[in-house]
């Protein structure tokens, strides 16, 4: 894998692991690999380089998966790969080990810029809003509010953190500018398991920080603030405009939604 990262610009790690044929959106499109189900007429995964290779933060593309095949069914991302446009790291069990081997196995993987392959509505505009609202963070994560995605999706459902001024989704799109930043992608690795459970995540804050996320005492700001101080490392959780930075595909009625954001979208420019 080439050097480090451009000019100081990010890595983008691109999460393409996969759960096989027991992936719901895969095995209902006859497919090994959730990320090359297409959406309109795209595989997903390039529709998310797409989107990257359009944004000039972004120096250099890794890969992470768990299964080489998926470069090779593509034979555009085996060109860009065989030319080294694209790197490839080996996946681990899960998301979050995956992030913190990367920080370790990549060349200057810093700063790192995180997103998932099964993203197809990706845009570089939500790139470029997330990454000029990082500030002096250390890590950070995305997020859209329940108002904003209700208003423009009122049929999809999402899984919400509650708190005292609003309910908030992920939004698939993490980065770590600092060497300190493995501490959060270490407490990752214990709390991803309880991302259907958010209290689960305040629990382990302690217990004080729980019981002020279940009495809803805790703001955007306050849980981040809370969090960065049990970490040692300075968290930002950025809040996104766009309902669609929160829609991934992780079974087929997401995969119907998108399908019809897409064909809406072509309506317009028809």
């Amino acid at each position: 894998m080439s050097g480090a990262a451009i000019d100081g610009r990010f890595t983008a790690l691109v999460l393409a692991g996969s759960r096989g044929p027991a992936d719901p959106v895969a095995a209902a499109a006859g497919l090994p690999h959730k990320a090359l189900v297409p959406v309109a007429g795209r595989p997903m995964l390039l529709r998310v380089i797409d989107a990257l290779r359009q944004c000039p933060e972004v120096g250099r593309i890794v890969l992470c998966l768990d299964d080489r095949a998926l470069v090779d069914r593509l034979p555009e991302l085996s060109a860009a790969v065989a030319a080294g446009e694209i790197a490839t790291i080996a996946a681990e069990r899960s998301p979050a080990t995956s992030v913190l081997a990367a920080l370790d196995r990549i060349p200057g993987a810093l700063p790192l810029l995180v997103v998932t392959a099964d993203h197809p509505l990706l845009t570089p505009a939500m790139v470029r809003h997330f990454l000029a609202g990082l500030g002096n963070a250390e890590a950070a994560a995305a997020v859209a509010s329940e108002s904003v995605i209700a208003r423009a999706y009122p049929e999809t459902r999402r899984t919400y953190i509650r708190l005292k001024d609003g309910a908030y989704s992920g939004c698939n799109l993490f980065a770590f500018t600092a060497a300190d930043a493995a501490g959060a992608a270490r407490f990752w690795t214990k709390v991803e398991r309880y991302r259907k459970q958010p209290w689960r995540l305040f629990a382990a804050a302690g217990p004080r920080t729980l019981l002020a996320f279940l009495l809803r005492r805790l703001d955007l700001a306050a849980a981040a603030d809370r969090l960065s101080a049990m970490l040692g490392v300075r968290l930002r959780v950025v809040t996104m405009p766009f309902a669609e930075a929160a829609i991934d595909v992780d079974k087929p009625s997401d995969l119907a939604l998108v399908e019809k954001i897409f064909a809406s979208r072509a309506g317009r420019c028809g």
